[in-house]
């Protein structure tokens, strides 16, 4: 369990929460582990088994404490809120500067800087540690690239450019991902990025951890209030969780890429637990994605330093973090939201 900003996360499994007075209790068999006065805290989010008692639901509807439940893997579960007020103010300032493009770029930006920067750190560190290898050019190209296009970026004002600018990054980026794929080649080769559906093995492990990455930020962003639906970047669409996916571009490259690329060369996952169906897609076998999601939750309890609080954060909580950043950003708090940007 850790507190961040005013908001306490609570991932130790068959916890209890109460109060005593104005003080909230987590309890594990019935041992006091933290106590802290409710006027602190913001938001309570639980994960898994964490149950807590009536009489403290009450008093954070009183204090206006919002109370989140997702299941331990982050899947959002339902919210327990008091009288409405700070959500409805938050979702229609979201609404507004979605609506206004001066203003809506400003966090586009933000956004899109963070994944070009940590899409060339992802690189840079490849250039490092295999520099001497073939393909060595590939890395040193697609760096400078990087480069060229982040401070194009930095100074675009139209969300449509700056989309295409972030594309122009991406294939930059994917070019030269079959570098990073160091062993496995010929399970794995990576020639470029299928989507809907996924061709080849590499490219089912990326969709299937991108798939758990929006998951996890669309449960982010329900925690603190905003409405995934309603983007900065991404278009809005029926059904296309807009903000979810603009939130999770700060984190492809540093959580999903990295982990698919770990699971394979560290050949923790093999070509044999790929199979292409009739159509041409190709999907993992219950064995792989069972590997797959116990890797994926070992990486999110790692930690990291979070670049903008200065704290030791798990990384599973990082995305939280940023939902409740920028939601900060949005009722004024702070001057501009502030992307992770991994170093």
């Amino acid at each position: 369990m850790k507190k961040l900003l005013n908001t306490l996360y609570v991932t130790t499994q068959n916890a209890y929460l109460c109060h005593e007075g104005e003080a909230v209790l987590v309890r594990v068999e019935h041992d006091t582990k933290l106590r802290l006065p409710i006027h602190t805290l913001g938001g309570i989010v639980c994960f898994g088994q964490v149950s807590m008692s009536p009489s403290l639901m009450h008093l954070c509807g009183e204090r206006n404490v919002l109370i989140s439940f997702l299941t331990e893997r982050g899947q959002f579960q339902g919210r327990v809120v008091g009288p409405i007020h700070g959500n409805v103010l938050l979702r229609r300032e979201q609404y507004r500067r979605a609506d206004e493009p001066a203003k809506q770029v400003l966090i586009a930006r933000a956004m899109v800087l963070a994944k070009m920067a940590n899409c060339r750190t992802v690189l840079q560190r490849a250039a490092r540690d295999h520099g001497e290898k073939p393909g060595a050019e590939t890395f040193d190209s697609a760096i400078r690239r990087l480069g060229v296009l982040l401070d194009q970026a930095g100074k675009e004002t139209d969300v449509a450019v700056l989309r295409g600018r972030e594309g122009d990054a991406a294939n930059t980026y994917f070019g030269a991902f079959d570098q990073l794929v160091t062993a496995q080649k010929e399970d794995f080769a990576f020639t470029g990025r299928s989507r809907r559906p996924p061709l080849d093995n590499m490219n089912a492990l990326l969709s299937f951890l991108y798939t758990l990455l929006a998951h996890d930020a669309t449960a982010a962003l329900e925690t603190v209030g905003l409405d995934p639906q309603v983007g900065f970047l991404h278009a809005e669409r029926s059904g296309r969780p807009s903000l979810a996916l603009d939130l999770m571009e700060e984190f492809r490259p540093f959580l999903a890429d990295r982990l698919a690329l770990s699971l394979v060369n560290l050949k923790q996952v093999q070509g044999s637990g790929f199979r292409k169906t009739e159509t041409g897609a190709v999907e993992m076998t219950d064995d792989t994605r069972k590997t797959v999601l116990v890797a994926y939750q070992k990486r999110k309890q790692e930690e990291i330093q979070q670049p903008f609080l200065g704290e030791t954060v798990a990384v599973g909580l990082l995305l939280y973090v940023q939902a409740l950043l920028l939601a900060r950003h949005l009722r004024g708090d702070l001057d501009g939201y502030p992307p992770f940007v991994w170093k």
